[in-house]
């Protein structure tokens, strides 16, 4: 193996540039040439490689995004779009690919390997936490900073007003963000998707709470823990608390920021043990973080898997707020 590749795809991350950074170095370290594909898939398919050396990768290591840009790409969907970005690939003379991101990434990823035998290995860049085969995904931490100094501030005012708030956090399928954030924001109730919530339950808690002598809640919402969202909960909450609601949406903010420290070991970890992955001869598989030690997990694992929240956590965020 003499030249490998690099790309970002779907949600941007923070720490992503981290691993960028390791691949490159690493790779160099190793004696080969890294190649940065930009724009993901779509980058693939139109060819857009730019060569990578230890200096463009300087100063990368503390920002939030993608120095390699991603993009969701439709074309690389079809059989075609992917025998498209195999062939520029095999003109390139790349011998092997690694893939930073998600779900979706892993699965393209795994599709490409299949269909043409090209290496491939993936980190698991999103910070949903909701990948099989690593006990944390990079920019999961400083998606959780993020939101938890934004909760931090919102108490503020809760308390001063003597209100409820309900704060959405991202997660559509997963609660990772939203269980961790409840229970380092000492919310009084968490809402997730894989328990589901009455909002009955939710206005007895926060009464409860009132007759205790709390004069706010603070109620933390994954985005897809309760159908309609924060602002829904919100309405049926009202029908059965008397305490006036207010809904806090963060949003895009927590994909945002420079990294912190956690996610800049993780990622550079996880990005040099990708190369050392490919040059040991394997492909098809996911490189993750268990229990300090690096796991591969084939691709078909890492996607079909459920990766379950902690309900220990989950019943300790719920004793903690009596």
């Amino acid at each position: 193996m003499k030249r490998i590749a690099v790309f970002t795809s779907g949600g941007d991350a923070p720490g992503m540039n981290a691993a960028i950074r390791a691949v490159v170095r690493s790779g160099v370290a190793h004696g080969l040439e890294v190649i940065g594909i930009r724009s993901g898939y779509q980058g693939m398919i139109e060819g857009d490689f730019v060569p990578m050396g230890p200096r463009d990768v300087a100063n990368t290591l503390q920002r939030g995004g993608t120095i390699l840009l991603t993009a969701r790409s439709k074309e690389f969907m079809t059989p075609e779009g992917r025998a498209k970005a195999a062939e520029n690939l095999k003109e390139a003379g790349i011998d092997g690919v690694i893939a930073i991101g998600g779900n979706g990434t892993y699965a393209g990823a795994a599709k490409l390997q299949a269909e043409h035998h090209i290496p491939v290995v993936g980190a698991p860049g999103t910070i949903d936490n909701d990948l099989y085969g690593t006990d944390y995904t990079i920019g999961f931490d400083t998606a959780v900073n993020t939101a938890l100094d934004a909760i931090d501030r919102i108490r503020d005012t809760a308390a001063s007003h003597s209100r409820v708030f309900f704060i959405e956090v991202m997660g559509r399928h997963a609660g990772f963000i939203a269980l961790e954030v409840g229970i380092a924001g000492g919310a009084e109730v968490v809402v997730i998707p894989e328990i589901p919530t009455d909002a009955q339950a939710c206005a007895e808690v926060i009464n409860k709470s009132a007759e205790k002598g709390k004069r706010s809640s603070i109620v933390v919402v994954a985005e897809g823990g309760y159908e309609g969202g924060a602002e829904q909960l919100a309405r049926d909450v009202r029908q059965y608390s008397g305490f006036e609601g207010r809904v806090t949406v963060l949003g895009h903010i927590q994909r945002g920021g420079s990294p912190t420290a956690k996610d800049r070991v993780l990622a550079s970890r996880l990005g040099a043990a990708c190369v050392e992955a490919l040059l040991s001869g394997a492909s098809g598989v996911a490189i993750g973080e268990v229990n300090d030690e690096i796991r591969l997990t084939p691709f078909k694992e890492a996607i079909e898997k459920r990766k379950d929240i902690n309900h220990k956590k989950y019943e300790l965020a719920r004793v903690l707020a009596l």
